[in-house]
Parts: C-alpha cells; sequence; structure tokens
C-alpha cells in the first residue's frame, strides 16, 4: 500500500477528527420541539438557565419549552406518563423505577449538578459549627427516599450522627411550603437550596452552617434523564442536548458570577440580581456544578451505596450501572 506523504497524512487525520465536529455542531432543521421538565425552579440549575438564555438550545435546533415539577417523583410521573421528553431529576429515580414493574424505563444520559446543592441553615449564628449539634434537634428534611434527604443522612453519619435516633428529620413537608415552615418556627435546623437559603439568611431568619454537598463530596445528584423510547428514537436530539449542557457547564466554570446573574435573572423575577450573584458565588466556591455532563458508574456506586444506608433501598437491588445510565452520548460530546 503506497503511504501517504508525511503532510497529507497529517491533513487526512485532521479531517478525520473534525468530520465529526462538524455534524455534531450542525443544528437540527428544522428545529425540534422538546418538552422539558425541571425538578424545582433554583439557582442550583444556572448552567441550563443560562443555556436557555443565552440561546445554546436555538443554537442546536431545539425548541424548548419548561415546566417545574415540583419534586423528583412528579418529574418521573411526566417522563413515564409521555407528558414530558426530558426531565431533570435526581438519579436514585432512575434506579428506582428500574426495579420496579413499569414497563417504560428512564435514562440518564447527561448529568448537571456534581453534588448536593443543599445548605443547613441553623436559627441563630455558630461560630464554630459541628454536627454533633445536630443531636436531639428537628431538622426540616425532604421527602423520603429522594435525594436531598439521603445526601443530608449520609453527612450525618459521616459525623456520628445516626440520622433515624439521633436527631428528629421533618421530612413530611411540600417543597413550597419548606420556607414558610421555618419562618412559622418548625425545626431547629433545616436544608434548603438557594435561593431560599440566600433569601432566609438576608432576612435574618437563618444562618448557613453547611454545605450538605461539601461533606458528601462529588456525587451526580440532578440529572438529565428520557426514557429508553425516547432516546432511542431521538439519538440526533439527545446529542444536542448533551453538547448544550457541555457547552453551558463550561461557560458557567469560566464566568464570573456577576456575568451570569443578569444572564438568568428572568426565571428568577422579583429577586435582587445581587443576591443572585451571591448564590451563584456560593455554589462556585463549592464546586456544585459538573464540568462534563458525563455521569460515572463510580459516582452511581456510590449513589447506590448511600440509598442502601439510608433503607430506602436492599443492597440485592443495586443495578447495573449499563440499565440506568447511557454513556454514549456524553462521550462523544465536542
Amino acid at each position: 500500500m503506497k503511504s501517504l506523504p508525511l503532510p497529507r497524512l497529517a491533513g487526512a487525520a485532521l479531517l478525520a477528527l473534525l468530520a465529526p465536529l462538524a455534524v455534531q455542531a450542525e443544528a437540527l432543521n428544522p428545529p425540534v420541539k422538546v418538552r422539558y421538565e425541571e425538578v424545582v425552579r433554583s439557582i442550583l440549575y444556572v448552567p441550563k438557565y443560562v443555556a436557555l438564555s443565552q440561546g445554546y438550545f436555538k443554537d442546536a435546533g431545539l425548541d424548548v419549552s419548561m415546566k417545574t415539577s415540583q419534586g423528583t417523583d412528579k418529574g418521573m410521573t411526566a417522563l413515564l406518563s409521555g407528558s414530558a421528553d426530558i426531565v431533570l431529576i435526581g438519579p436514585e429515580a432512575s434506579i428506582y423505577v428500574q426495579n420496579s414493574e413499569s414497563p417504560v424505563k428512564p435514562k440518564i444520559f447527561a448529568g448537571l449538578t456534581a453534588t448536593d446543592g443543599f445548605f443547613l441553615l441553623a436559627r441563630k449564628p455558630i461560630d464554630k459549627f459541628d454536627w454533633s449539634m445536630l443531636k436531639g434537634k428537628e431538622v426540616i428534611g425532604f421527602r423520603p427516599g429522594s435525594n436531598p434527604i439521603v445526601f443530608l443522612e449520609a453527612a450525618l453519619r459521616k459525623h456520628g450522627v445516626d440520622p433515624q435516633k439521633d436527631v428528629k428529620l421533618l421530612n413530611n413537608i411540600g417543597i413550597p411550603a419548606r420556607a414558610g415552615a421555618w419562618m412559622a418556627g418548625q425545626g431547629e435546623y433545616g436544608i434548603f437550596l438557594e435561593p431560599e437559603a440566600g433569601e432566609l439568611v438576608r432576612n435574618g431568619k437563618g444562618y448557613i452552617v453547611a454545605s450538605v454537598g461539601h461533606e458528601v463530596g462529588q456525587v451526580d445528584y440532578t440529572v438529565f434523564t428520557a426514557t429508553d423510547k425516547y432516546i432511542r428514537d431521538n439519538p440526533k436530539v439527545i446529542q444536542a442536548w448533551t453538547n448544550v449542557v457541555a457547552r453551558a457547564e463550561k461557560y458557567v466554570k469560566d464566568t464570573p458570577a456577576t456575568t451570569l446573574a443578569p444572564q438568568i435573572m428572568t426565571f428568577f423575577p422579583g429577586m435582587d440580581q445581587g443576591a443572585v450573584t451571591e448564590a451563584i458565588d456560593r455554589y462556585k466556591q463549592y464546586q456544585i456544578w459538573k464540568t462534563s455532563p458525563l455521569v460515572t458508574s463510580e459516582a452511581m456506586t456510590t449513589l447506590q451505596d448511600m440509598l442502601i444506608a439510608s433503607a430506602v433501598m436492599k443492597d440485592s437491588a443495586r443495578v447495573k450501572y449499563e440499565d440506568v445510565v447511557v454513556a454514549d452520548f456524553a462521550k462523544q460530546v465536542r
């Protein structure tokens, strides 16, 4: 076989590398409508709001409509019932459904947050907080079996506090009512996302004493999920969506909060831009956002360890990584 001259060989190799990039960068035409639901409205999802406000989805040929589910359980219901195409929810939901009798199986294809974004609030400022201070206290938690409570329990166990015996977790308060319950005097401690956490602090109603995610470490917390059928039928849409997520994650990593805040203000009407900037800075400090959309097998193994430790899943119910995560799209991102 005749060899190519070195310059031509290098040029051919370069073209081979660039060819898939050109295909992936090409916008879907005509644009594809995607019904999307987020789990809650929170500054925790800044990369997604940036992608929407800065036209990243439009650039990719995706016409996105968005609803807020108010809970991972409701988001999963929307997905399984066919009223949503893609949802942003906790990965634990896909594990639960995989173990259920549902004929429709959800698959995770991209990750947004690298760990829990909840902050632990106290009613009084504490100079040197220690998790043992929660012993014997009432703590506003979250819905049983959900990622927020599973991550909180993992943080408690890490510091020698038994979530079942040493604290009273208030896990029956609905998402829209949590801040109101705290304001009404329920709980001596509580976990809250931004912007609620920052609002309570600014109003003198609470003091941030710890980051749950910082204590637990890097374990995928919220992920983009679709049904196995939707992914099979719409691989170009899923790839385009994943490319957008990667673009937004890199942009948020490299961009200061003072620039990001005005870009997402339309999603938080009535909020002070300075307060949004502070919240973004706080999340940046704890490296809450992923820098790659890939959800790893190590993260899913750790999450299942946590679910088992919280007694919401048996060890015999562990699922295989490949059964709940489709990694191909994140691996093909350019």
